[in-house]
């Protein structure tokens, strides 16, 4: 148990850095093409290498598994979580929107008591919320006026909350590999008419980008999903605020962006989030 608790903070917390270089990817790509097409692109690229890893009786075991109809549920509200943050992101500067959603892994918590019966410990609740404080300092939303988009941008947060709780309760159903599979052939379905009907012809550059994100995402949902698999609900929410620790790198790496100040004690507070989860869960192991 300890060693696979051990072991799902360790994928979950990559699967982060990879979802933050992921959507750096994306960030340069809206530039030149539609988040429809974008989505579309990066599920297609996940599902052939979910074929091409799955070999010969793949399709056979997808088809069959019981986690399809869960599954299609998630990927909707998946989808649904994705369009009520890109559109309040149009109105939110993103100090505001990265700060109310990362309200998400407080209400994945939240949600694990009763949808899954974890039971979580003043270690675990200390940890999510000196995470959120660290966030909160680190973007610094003064200022904000509570209008339409920050209750979008709060929806976006519990669904996505909502969308990781059900995967935590298919994660055993069935392999990794299945899983990738059917939520990313419902995307692909989901995403077509509208990628289709506005699709622009992507240049070398942009294709190769494409080409990345579905690559990088693909690696990050494998990492995100076995991560799942390994640890509860509460002992690796906290870690999903590491994701704003590697944005402010990724930002200052690729665009010359300088951390404040603010921006350094928040990274430490969230740093200090994932000890805290550590130390808690060796003491609780030790007990």
């Amino acid at each position: 148990m300890k060693t696979a608790i051990g072991a799902g903070i360790l994928l979950t917390s990559f699967a982060y850095f990879l979802f933050s270089v992921h959507d750096g990817m994306i960030k340069l790509l809206v530039e030149t093409t539609t988040v429809w097409q974008i989505l579309f692109c990066r599920s297609l690229t996940i599902l052939v290498g979910c074929f091409a890893m799955g070999g010969k009786g793949h399709l056979r075991e997808t088809v069959a598994s019981p986690v399809i109809k869960p599954l299609l549920i998630r990927s909707f509200i998946l989808l649904a979580a994705w369009l009520c943050y890109f559109n309040a992101a149009k109105f939110l500067p993103l100090a505001d929107i990265t700060t109310l959603y990362f309200a998400a892994p407080v209400v994945a918590i939240l949600l694990s008591i009763p949808m899954l019966g974890e039971h979580v410990t003043l270690p675990r609740w200390l940890a999510v919320g000196i995470g959120f404080v660290g966030v909160v300092i680190a973007t610094d939303p003064t200022g904000m006026t509570i209008e339409w988009p920050v209750y979008l941008a709060l929806l976006a947060a519990c669904l996505w909350a909502f969308a990781t709780v059900l995967l935590r309760r298919t994660a055993m159903g069935a392999r990794t590999i299945v899983q990738m599979t059917v939520t990313n052939f419902f995307f692909l379905v989901l995403t077509a008419p509208m990628a289709l009907s506005a699709w622009v012809s992507p240049d070398n550059a942009a294709l190769l980008l494409l080409l990345a994100v579905g690559v990088m995402g693909g690696i990050g949902q494998l990492a995100f999903f076995e991560g799942m698999r390994r640890a509860p609900i509460s002992v690796i929410a906290p870690f999903e605020y590491t994701a704003l620790i590697w944005a402010f790198v990724l930002g200052y790496a690729i665009w010359g962006d300088i951390p404040g100040n603010n921006v350094i004690v928040g990274a430490l507070l969230i740093a200090s989030a994932g000890i805290i989860i550590i130390l808690g869960e060796r003491r609780l192991m030790r007990a």
